[in-house]
């Protein structure tokens, strides 16, 4: 039977992905002058509006308004026409401080005074696969570098009519080993303004944008191509659909290959162990596939809220693993720490970084310097093999 997969991405343009660079842009201003700030925030697009609410404790003091309308002009909204721009929007401020319970959870962990507790119960997975240089499913890298390059035609004014609203799909052919065979469709929707030709927009994203992004020895001539399949995208971003932080969160991690805690990312600091273990769960998985342990790699850890050590730790190698799966998480606990203060102090989460992940993905990364890519465990990992 022949089998497909499918993964997409967004642009920094799309509703949901202005909210998570909106509540990152905070955080970063937050922790820029407070590094222990605590932050849960939470954000909302909709035509001509912004609401921000949530919780937020620190002795840091941002212009959260100006924080939103900055980073909605360096998005790309920044026209009358768009019926959604940094001039015109009204922004609402509904934060609140944390709850005492949870703080006093997190300051003390219950099995350990000297350590954080985690920021709330929860499980979270991390994943490799070394099927692509970034260790992540070629079909998200592709659609991530889709978005990618959608963007940049837009910005340096190669296609000047374009707006900044998009989303793409890719998908593969798989064989029997669930290796990729042949890229058998890819979609794109770009959002563009009222002048241009639907056959001039779907000639310039041929050759401009999916020619330029994908593999040719994966393309034939079977190969569809869906370019602005409804026919009409003028009407895009907040103005069309509402946006909401943390609802594009198989887009942030690893496309569907991977399952996914259910935990959002972005408005977090890294007490949360929703985004700072899922940030070291992917270090591990990383690692673990560069070292050769496996094919792929899908690692669950789960918590209780004030209590520092995991509650769980599962690995899942789907076959591939070159040695036993007891062996493999007997490595991992012996080298890494999954703490939430060892978490953090690893990997320098109080620092101000994460805007930046809030659009085209926070894992697999190649544009942006990111501490849990790094592969700084490999030689470590093949000396207990």
């Amino acid at each position: 039977m022949t089998k497909f997969f499918t993964s997409e991405s967004v642009s920094a343009g799309h509703p949901d992905k202005i909210a998570d660079q909106i509540a990152d842009a905070i955080l970063d201003a937050v922790l820029t002058q407070d590094p222990y700030a605590r932050s849960a925030v939470e954000v909302t697009t909709s035509t001509g509006d912004v609401s921000i609410f949530g919780e937020l404790s620190t002795n840091a003091y941002v212009n959260i308004r100006q924080i939103a309308t900055d980073t909605i002009r360096e998005i790309g909204y920044d026209k009358a026409e768009l019926g959604f721009t940094a001039d015109s929007v009204n922004v609402s401020n509904k934060i609140v401080e944390q709850s005492s319970d949870i703080a006093q959870a997190v300051d003390n962990a219950d099995d350990d005074p000297e350590q954080l507790g985690a920021g709330d119960q929860g499980m979270v997975f991390g994943y490799a696969t070394n099927e692509t240089d970034s260790y992540l499913p070629l079909t998200l890298a592709l659609s991530h570098r889709l978005m990618r390059r959608i963007r940049d035609v837009r910005e340096s004014n190669q296609l000047s009519y374009l707006r900044p609203d998009a989303k793409g799909e890719v998908t593969v052919e798989l064989n029997d080993d669930n290796q990729v065979q042949r890229i058998a469709a890819v979609v794109i929707s770009t959002q563009h303004n009222d002048a241009v030709s639907l056959e001039t927009l779907r000639k310039d994203v041929r050759e401009l944008v999916i020619d330029k992004v994908l593999p040719q020895e994966l393309v034939d001539d079977q190969t569809k191509y869906y370019i602005n399949p409804s026919g009409r995208f003028v009407l895009g971003g907040p103005q069309a659909d509402s946006g909401l932080t943390g609802r594009k969160i198989i887009v942030d991690t690893y496309g569907g290959a991977a399952h996914h805690g259910g935990g959002a990312f972005s408005g977090k600091d890294a007490t949360k162990v929703d985004r700072s273990a899922a940030y070291f769960a992917r270090y591990v998985a990383k690692n673990m596939v560069a070292a050769g342990v496996a094919d792929r790699l899908e690692l669950q850890v789960a918590y209780a809220i004030g209590v520092a050590e995991p509650v769980s730790l599962n690995v899942e190698t789907f076959g591939t693993a070159k040695i036993s799966d007891n062996k493999i998480t007997e490595i991992i606990t012996q080298l890494f720490d999954f703490r939430p203060l060892a978490i953090i102090n690893h990997l320098d989460l109080r620092r101000p970084i994460y805007k930046q992940t809030a659009a085209f993905g926070h894992f697999g990364r190649t544009d942006i310097d990111l501490p849990w890519e790094a592969l700084d465990k490999v030689e470590e990992i093949k000396s207990l093999l």
